[in-house]
Formats: C-alpha cells, sequence, structure tokens
C-alpha cells in the first residue's frame, strides 16, 4: 500500500514539473532520481519459448512513474541463442518508435538459431517483477543478473542494473584513460563522443564502445556488449548494504545486449569480432614509423624533415602533414605559396621514389562560401545537413564558419568520393598514400545554439595566419568576412521521416537538457558539437547519431580511398569511433601531453582498444602532442612507441621539434628501436593478420595468456606483443629502474637470448639507459623475423629470415608467419606457415604460395634454439647464453626440416 502511494505522489509531482525546464534544473533531477526508486518496473506475459529463444510482451507493472521522462508503457522482448556461445536479448518498445542503430552503421550478426539446450549460457526469465539472469552452464556461474533492480524504459531515460560478485575484474568501455581495470566503487564512465584535449581522466572522449570484459579467473571470462548509441553514464559501484553491480543509464535507445561466453579471455574477444566485425587488413607498410607535426611551414621544411631523418640515420617510412598544408584550413586545398602544387607533386613523388609514403589531413567541416568549390558542389547536391529554416546548418571548425556533412544523405558518398578523386589524383593531385580524419566527433569552436558561426569566426579571428608569417596581404577574402560570400538562398524541403514505428526516435524530445544528465567534460549534452535537435536526412537526429557521427565519416571516406586506388588497401585514421569503426578503419589516442602520465596511459589504452574493441593497428602520438616533451621522455617513448602497434611521433604546433633527430640520446634509441621493430616486422604482420580473420588480438593483455594467474589480472603497464614477445618498459620519470611480473613460465632475454625461470613473482632490473627496454620472448614460442633491418619496409622485404625457437619447459615451441606480397587487395597467391619444434627438431608445415615479388627474400638463412645446454650437432654453431643454431638456406617454398 505504501509503495503504491509513493508511485501515485510521484507521477503527480511529475505532471506539476512537465515542461518548460526550468533553467535551473538541479532540484528536479534529484527529485526524479529519487522516483525512480519506486518505479514499478514491469511484467512479463505472452512468454512463447522455441528450442533457440523466446519471446514476451513487457507491461508496465504499475502507475508509471516517469523518473526522468515518460514512462513507455508496452515493451517486447526477444531472446535468441544465436550461437553455441552467443546469446542477444533485446528489450525494445512496441511501437517501435525508439531509435534503433540502424543496419547500415552496424550489420547484425547472423543467428544460427543454435539449440538453447547446447548453448553455452541459459537464461531464466522471472515474470513479475520482470528480471532475468544469464548464467553459464559448464559451471553454474551467474554472469548477468537484473533482480532486485526494476527496469525502467522511458522516452528519455532507459536503465538497467545486473548484480556482480564482489571485487569483480571488469575492463573495456573505451574510449577512456581510466585505469585498464576498472575501479569497482563509486565509478563512471560516460559515452558522449567529444573533443578531448589532453585525454582528461575520468572523461568522456573521442569514441564510445558500450563492451565490457568480465574476467573471472578459472571460472571464465564473458563479455557484455550493448548496441545503444545513446548518450549515457555506466555505472560500476555498490549499494549501501555493499552489493556490487553495473548499471546502464542511457538517454535514448533500446537495450540491445550480447552476451558473449568464452570461455577464455581470447575467446571473448574473437566473438566481439563475430558481432562488430573483424578488422581490415592494413598495408605493410603502415607498420613503419612515421612522422608529423602540426606546425610545419611549408612543403619545404617537410622535406627537410625527411632529408634530416636519413642524415641521422634513423628510418622514416610515412611523411605526415596536418592542416599547415591548406589554403585557409580549408578541406582539399593547398596553401598556394606555402604548399604549391607543383611541389607538392615533387615532394611526393621523391617519398615514393625512395620507396616512403605521404599522408594528410582532413576535417569534416566544409567552409561554407559558395567560392569554395567543394562547398559549393556539396552544397548543390544538397548533401550537408540542415537548420530549421532548410538552410545549412553551420558550425565553426579551423577555416571559419563550416557546414556539416549529412553522411546518411544518399548523395554525400558521392560527393565527397568526387572531391577525393579531384583533389588527391595521381597525376593531376596530391597522390597521397593514406588519410586522416580528424575533429569528427564533431568538434565544433560553438559553445551552443546561440553561436552565429560566422560572427564568431570573425570575432576569433579564424583562421589566423601562421605565427610569424613572412605572407604578404594578397588581397584574397578573409574567410567570414564579406556579404558577397554569403552561401545562396536555396533550402532543401525538410521531409518528415519520423512515421509511427520506423525506429527513427521519437520527435517530441527535450534535445539539449534532458532531465537525466550525462557526464560531459565539455559542457552540456551537446555544446561545442553538432545541435542534439539536428535531423539527419533518413529522419533520426544527433541526439541518437551523435556518437557515430565520426565513424560514419571514418566509413564514407574509406569507401571514397577503395574507389580512388580499387586494387590497393586504404589507410584510414579516425580520432571520432563507435563499435564496429574498426571494420575498415583505425585509431590514435588523440590530443594527449607530453608527460609521464600519458606515457603510461597509452599501454592502458592500447590494451583495451586491440585486445577488446578489436581495432588492432592503433597508438599514441609518440613523445606526446600537447606541450614540450624533454629528451628522457621522448627517448623512453620512442622505445615504448616501436612496440605498439601505430608508430608515430606527432607534436602541437606550438610545441618545440620533437623529431628523434633533436636529441643524441633519443636518435640512438629510434634507431635501436625501430631496428628491432622492422626485424620483427612480419612477426607483427603476421598477428594483424590473424587479428583480422580470426579475431585473436594482436596485443594481449597478461591475463589473456595466464587467465587462472590472478597476479596478472590488473596489470596494466606490460603487455604480450603477439603471444610471444612480452614488454615490460621503464614507466618511472628520471628512473632507470623498473619492476615487472614474470608469470610461472620459462622466458628469454630477447636482447641477450639469456633464458629465464619466471617465477610468478616482480623482478627488478636497474641500470637501464634511455635506450633499453626489456623484452621477454615467452618460452614455447617460435618467432621468424628478418636477419637485418633496412631504412624502409620496401628494402627489408629483400632481407632474409631467422627462425628463433625458445622452447618451453619440456623442450616445445610452434610458431606461424603469413606472407604477401603486403599492399594489395586481392592477394591470390600467400604463404600460411606453421613452425613446430619437437625433439630437437623443427619442422615447417602448411601452405607455401607466395614466393616474392621481384628482390624479395623469403628464405631462411639460419635458425636458432635458444637456451641449449647441449652441445651444438653437427653443422650447427653455438651462439651466446647456450644458443645454438644451423645456417641454411632454406626457402619458404616447401616445408622443411632441421635437426638441431
Amino acid at each position: 500500500m505504501m509503495l503504491k502511494t509513493l508511485v501515485a505522489l510521484a507521477a503527480c509531482a511529475y505532471s506539476a514539473l512537465a515542461a518548460p525546464y526550468p533553467h535551473d534544473t538541479t532540484s528536479l533531477i534529484q527529485a526524479r532520481a529519487a522516483n525512480s526508486t519506486a518505479c514499478p518496473g514491469y511484467t512479463a506475459t505472452n512468454i512463447v519459448v522455441t528450442d533457440a529463444g523466446l519471446t514476451a510482451d513487457l507491461t508496465l507493472a504499475g502507475a508509471a512513474c516517469n523518473a526522468y521522462s515518460e514512462d513507455i508503457k508496452d515493451l517486447k522482448l526477444v531472446v535468441e541463442h544465436q550461437t553455441d556461445d552467443r546469446l542477444h536479448v533485446k528489450i525494445y518498445d512496441a511501437g517501435l518508435n525508439v531509435f534503433q542503430v540502424q543496419e547500415e552503421v552496424l550489420p547484425r550478426p547472423t543467428n544460427d538459431k543454435t539449440a538453447s539446450s547446447g548453448a553455452a549460457v541459459r537464461f531464466d526469465v522471472a515474470a513479475k517483477p520482470f528480471a532475468f539472469k544469464v548464467t553459464r552452464n559448464s559451471n553454474g556461474e551467474v554472469l548477468f543478473d537484473t533482480a532486485g533492480t526494476p527496469l525502467i524504459f522511458e522516452k528519455q531515460y532507459v536503465r538497467l542494473r545486473t548484480n556482480l560478485p564482489q571485487n569483480p575484474n571488469l575492463y573495456g568501455l573505451g574510449e577512456h584513460s581510466d585505469s585498464f581495470r576498472f575501479h569497482t566503487k563509486g565509478y563512471r564512465r560516460s559515452f558522449l563522443n567529444a573533443e578531448s584535449i589532453n585525454i582528461p581522466n575520468n572523461a568522456n572522449l573521442y569514441g564510445s564502445h558500450p563492451v565490457y570484459f568480465d574476467h573471472r579467473g578459472e571460472k571464465g571470462t564473458h563479455a557484455v556488449f550493448l548496441l545503444n548509441s545513446s548518450p549515457m553514464n555506466i555505472d560500476i559501484n555498490q549499494d549501501d548494504a555493499g552489493n556490487q553491480y553495473l548499471e546502464y543509464n542511457a538517454i535514448g535507445g533500446v537495450l540491445d545486449l550480447y552476451f558473449m561466453a568464452g570461455p577464455g579471455p581470447a575467446d571473448v574477444s574473437k566473438q566481439y569480432a563475430d558481432i562488430v566485425g573483424y578488422s581490415a587488413m592494413y598495408p605493410y607498410w603502415t607498420l613503419g614509423f612515421h612522422q608529423c607535426k602540426y606546425g610545419y611551414w611549408d612543403v619545404n621544411m617537410v622535406a627537410e624533415v625527411v632529408a634530416n631523418y636519413s642524415s641521422a640515420g634513423i628510418p622514416l617510412e610515412v611523411m605526415w602533414t596536418d592542416i599547415d598544408y591548406m589554403d585557409g584550413r580549408q578541406d582539399f586545398t593547398l596553401d598556394p605559396e606555402r604548399f604549391p602544387l607543383t611541389k607538392m607533386k615533387e615532394l611526393v613523388s621523391t617519398l615514393h621514389s625512395r620507396d616512403q609514403r605521404y599522408v594528410v589531413i582532413l576535417d569534416p567541416g566544409v567552409h561554407a562560401f559558395m567560392e569554395v568549390e567543394a562547398y559549393k558542389n556539396g552544397h548543390d547536391a544538397d548533401v550537408f545537413l540542415k537548420a530549421a529554416d532548410g538552410t545549412d546548418l553551420l558550425g565553426v571548425q579551423w577555416p571559419g564558419a563550416v557546414a556539416w556533412p549529412d553522411w546518411f544523405h544518399p548523395n554525400t558518398q558521392g560527393w565527397w568520393t568526387d572531391e577525393v578523386l579531384n583533389f588527391f589524383d595521381a597525376d593531376s593531385g596530391v597522390n597521397i598514400d593514406g588519410i586522416w580524419v580528424d575533429m569528427n566527433e564533431a568538434s565544433n569552436f560553438c559553445q551552443d545554439t546561440t553561436c552565429k558561426p560566422r560572427e564568431k569566426a570573425i570575432q576569433d579571428g579564424i583562421p589566423p595566419k601562421p605565427a610569424n608569417s613572412p605572407r604578404p596581404n594578397t588581397g584574397r577574402p578573409i574567410p567570414g568576412f564579406p556579404s558577397s560570400f554569403q552561401p545562396n538562398s536555396t533550402k532543401r524541403s525538410l521531409e518528415t521521416r519520423q512515421d509511427e514505428g520506423q525506429m527513427k526516435g521519437f520527435p517530441d524530445r527535450e534535445w539539449f537538457k534532458p532531465a537525466y544528465t550525462v557526464n560531459n567534460h565539455v559542457g552540456g549534452l551537446s555544446d561545442y558539437t553538432i545541435w542534439f535537435n539536428t535531423s539527419n536526412y533518413d529522419g533520426t537526429h544527433m541526439y541518437d547519431t551523435h556518437n557515430f557521427y565520426g565513424h560514419m565519416m571514418a566509413m564514407t571516406m574509406q569507401k571514397s580511398m577503395t574507389v580512388r586506388r580499387p586494387e590497393l588497401r586504404p589507410f584510414v585514421l579516425t580520432r571520432s569511433t563507435w563499435a564496429g569503426t574498426g571494420r575498415k578503419v583505425t585509431h590514435w589516442f588523440g590530443d594527449n601531453a607530453s608527460d609521464w602520465e600519458h606515457y603510461r596511459t597509452t599501454i592502458r589504452q592500447m590494451l583495451s582498444f586491440v585486445s577488446m574493441h578489436q581495432m588492432p593497428l592503433v597508438g599514441s602520438d609518440v613523445c606526446g602532442f600537447n606541450g614540450n616533451t624533454n629528451e628522457p621522455l621522448c627517448a623512453r617513448w620512442a622505445m615504448l612507441g616501436a612496440f605498439q602497434p601505430f608508430y608515430r611521433n606527432h607534436a602541437e604546433l606550438s610545441t618545440i621539434q620533437q623529431e628523434f633527430y633533436q636529441w643524441p640520446s633519443v636518435a640512438e634509441a629510434a634507431k635501436k628501436a625501430i631496428d628491432a621493430r622492422y626485424k620483427l616486422l612480419d612477426y607483427i604482420y603476421t598477428a594483424l593478420h590473424y587479428q583480422t580473420t580470426t579475431g585473436a588480438p594482436m596485443i594481449n593483455p597478461l591475463f589473456f595468456l595466464y587467465p587462472t594467474d590472478a597476479n596478472t589480472f590488473g596489470i596494466q603497464e606490460q603487455w604480450f606483443y603477439g603471444d610471444a614477445l612480452l614488454i615490460s618498459p621503464v614507466t618511472a620519470e628520471n628512473s632507470d629502474t623498473v619492476t615487472y611480473y614474470l608469470p610461472n613460465d620459462v622466458f628469454y632475454n630477447y636482447w641477450t637470448h639469456e633464458k629465464v625461470q619466471g617465477k610468478g613473482a616482480n623482478v627488478t632490473e636497474s641500470g637501464l639507459s634511455t635506450s633499453d627496454i626489456p623484452v621477454h620472448i615467452r618460452g614455447g614460442s617460435i618467432i621468424p623475423m628478418r636477419s637485418n633491418s633496412a631504412n624502409t619496409t620496401k628494402a627489408l622485404r629483400e632481407n632474409d629470415f631467422t627462425v628463433l625457437v625458445a622452447p618451453d619447459a619440456n623442450g616445445y615451441a610452434k610458431g606461424r608467419l603469413y606472407l604477401d606480397e603486403g599492399e594489395r587487395v586481392d592477394q591470390p597467391d600467400v604463404s600460411e606457415i606453421e613452425f613446430e619444434y619437437k625433439d630437437g627438431k623443427l619442422s615447417t608445415t602448411g601452405s607455401f604460395g607466395y614466393g616474392g615479388n621481384g628482390d624479395e627474400s623469403v628464405t631462411v638463412a639460419e635458425v636458432v634454439v635458444l637456451g641449449q645446454e647441449q652441445e651444438a650437432a653437427v653443422g650447427a654453431f653455438s651462439a651466446e647464453k647456450g644458443s645454438v643454431g644451423v645456417k641454411g638456406p632454406w626457402k619458404l617454398d616447401a616445408g622443411f626440416e632441421v635437426q638441431l
């Protein structure tokens, strides 16, 4: 009786306060938060059980509580055992009005309709009050349990809580700069993509990936993916009684949940790839060393940097240019004085003649003046997002007032591709090898809807002339000034595409200040981005689609690059990401700072993105982006970055030059780091290939390989590159010492080949110079590596292989090598070679289709077995620290055996 009274009072209170929202909503939010504890939840009826799942109707179980908006009375429940190890649970509104992510944004995985009797997990439902539980069949472990906290499903608020065991090991939920393993009390992850200068902690950053991994040691690992793009908070906390929980709090969308049963951590990673898609395979050259800086004054300075690397003897594979190359920072333009087309073509052709590559940047905002060709073409094709009056919606980015592409418009892909084809034409334009899309959250220099973009651009002096510019006033118009540059008044008639049952989202929502607040470190819900009330071409709103705006730009760019060079694998780097972005493009961790904390942060971010978010080719701005780096930090970072997938030095406009050749100790570290990386490049490329084809992560947290060793569960400053190389960098400032963990296993020092017996304990190494980084080979591994390094990845492929065998405690080891041409989409001739070492003999099996390309070597020059105490066999040679080797050659066109 008391409960019913409270619910009724709550409903009355909401009616009295409903609209309009007051300027200060604090008291209202507090009142509604209190009301949520009295929400009635739902009752399940019409439950129909099949061999592969169930369906049910969910009906509000009492008077609406309207905690933060209007309760939706009727819901639908669909449960599907899609595969033996994947369970799909979806709760959505019966009227199909609530927004659901479009298939074109994230294609849904195939439902194999597996019989529930043979599935890895079981689904149990309680009808009244509605709750559900997911249990692992093999051991009865409860993985997800909503009992005790009623479901809330409203127009602008959805809550679902699951009970968890005490002290859970939770990971994922990117993008963030927090601890790799989450804190379990008072911790919140917020998903609202935003520009994030200096990547703050405990904040929403550039990407939203609502998937978490729950590792329970010998009881198994599972993950839960919520396919929902709405801004949300995910709280990991304990209630007043100390009970652990995880709670979703979203301001829209449906509950579209995928449960991955594992049971191993790497199994879960593969199962997530089955849902969101396997990564694209990238060109071999992308694994080389890259250099960039915002602030390279002109094309001559870019060329000088390339030459300086050569003079310093530091290999450079890819040169990049930030927005400096643009005319007034406008997309698809060149500054005619500092980056003229004739000299740009000469730069690129020179790089290509040296077997080096070139990459430039593009932003989503197109300068909104009819004299700007890209804007005129887009305006004529009607591809820009619209304001309420049908004119192009404007914001402010680097060139000034900009229009925003509507990635849902059917004309957008064609328009964007035409701009890419024209500007980056191999003969008449800038013949780039890859592209970098930035600012695509989208970042908007206008704070809120009171902003007048053209006035703000003028007021802020956007774009400023480059620092210390000798360039005279050419008389060209200054962006944002003359009225003659106002776009014409052509308006698009806005179509209403929000009929009942179209899953487009309710049209009558509070767009900017919904009663439930999602944390946003830059301000209000849609501050400094595209306004959330903006309609897309298909009738959806930015309120629901904001978090994948950058994802859609990146996907559009990837298609354009594919059209440009259909025979070659495209390389697209994006700042903003969402679930599934890794299917086609890759990511760097944004505008970090040149400090030791961000040096450490890059390890945590890499672990999360590669092993849990299926984005393998990731990395940070080496030496840091914002603020001035220093020699010891940059040297350490040069070493660390060489053992991460994407390896690029990049810095901000106002910082000092930080190219590796600027300091002697950094140059020394870089030479050693790149030498080691390039020798291992085929090992790395092989790991990338298998992540793209099987989902097996190319970067592994320690607990992925030692899932029952509780000491590994919280390690966040060590990692395995592939499954063989354990990396343990110095992470403390002004230190020559590192303490790292060695599991109870056999290891070998990569640099000296010395055998080391791990004891499941910490090991401390001191006296490490800035060009030292501890690397250990895991016993039981075979690593095919180039015998020598080179200045470019093309030259590297001319070198023979050394096969390094690191036996485990039983004298056994295995490894693999993938070989192909390295860049083409179509690879008819490939090799997938398996190496096995057993009873003192190395055997090779597999496919041997790749015979090399021109001067490339596919020959093994020698085999070296580590940790051998016996005398070398006849024809073998003894190496340092007990290693035994045999000289070849053996051509990798068929299997061979070597007795050692």
